[in-house]
């Protein structure tokens, strides 16, 4: 369906602050959930909980949507999800391609979240030949000679890479050129488009190494014995070891 490319984020012509749209995935699962459980209403310290913020931030973010709640009652469940849905774009049928149809892209095809979130796995594109007609998770995999074609017939806007680093960029520059203007990147490198294209990164690699440096933090507080425990310094100085300033132990 064609409709997806013309139509843009609602929360650019609202003035919702990106910090916020990044939240509300967060605060619409958390009542997807509440919801499959047949729970009416919530207050917002509930709710903030369970999306992990503080509830201060979240009815802030809320007032963006012009959603107020009721003092004594909280939050109409089934509403907030509709509400937050509509903002997001998801109360339409979004087509999207996966290129790259290796072990990350056929798991990414076999994910069962995007049908029930308001995405549609439209195509699955590889640029070996000897992937083409092979089905994964139901969908028989496509060339890249095909990768124009695919996204003018089925209408797409976002576009998924899943390629090995070297190709990504080429496959990037091939679905803009054809007419994407979203793209969901988890190929290890950064991608450079021209202006109108929103990118995402997910990398796990980074993400690992954030929490490699957490646990290593964790590590040495425990062996000072305080979170930002101040390392002696000699008087004389009042320098630390690298001659500058008093080293600190990172808090």
């Amino acid at each position: 369906m064609a409709t997806g490319r013309t139509h843009r984020p609602a929360t650019r012509s609202r003035g919702i602050p990106e910090a916020t749209v990044a939240r509300l995935p967060l605060y619409l699962r958390a009542l997807t959930a509440l919801s499959e459980r047949s729970v009416p209403t919530v207050s917002s310290e509930e709710l903030a909980a369970a999306a992990g913020v503080n509830s201060a931030k979240l009815r802030k973010d809320f007032s963006y949507l012009g959603s107020y709640g009721t003092r004594g009652v909280g939050y109409d469940v089934e509403y907030l999800v509709y509400q937050i849905s509509r903002e997001l774009g998801l109360t339409q049928d979004w087509p999207v391609v996966i290129v790259g149809i290796g072990n990350l892209g056929a798991a990414l095809a076999n994910y069962g979240g995007f049908a029930s979130r308001g995405f549609r796995v439209a195509a699955l594109i590889d640029a070996d030949p000897a992937m083409a007609g092979k089905p994964v998770a139901g969908i028989p995999v496509q060339h890249t000679d095909d990768l124009e074609s695919i996204i003018a017939e089925n209408g797409v806007s976002i576009g998924v890479i899943a390629t090995p680093a070297g190709a990504a960029q080429q496959v990037c520059d091939r679905l803009v050129a054809a007419g994407v203007t979203s793209i969901l990147n988890f190929a290890p490198t950064v991608l450079s488009v021209p202006d109108g294209v929103d990118v995402r990164k997910v990398d796990l690699s980074i993400e690992l190494q954030i929490l490699a440096f957490h646990e290593q933090r964790k590590a040495v507080e425990e062996a000072a014995g305080e979170p930002g425990t101040v390392l002696q310094v000699p008087k004389e100085t009042g320098k630390g070891p690298d001659g500058d300033v008093p080293a600190v132990m990172p808090a």
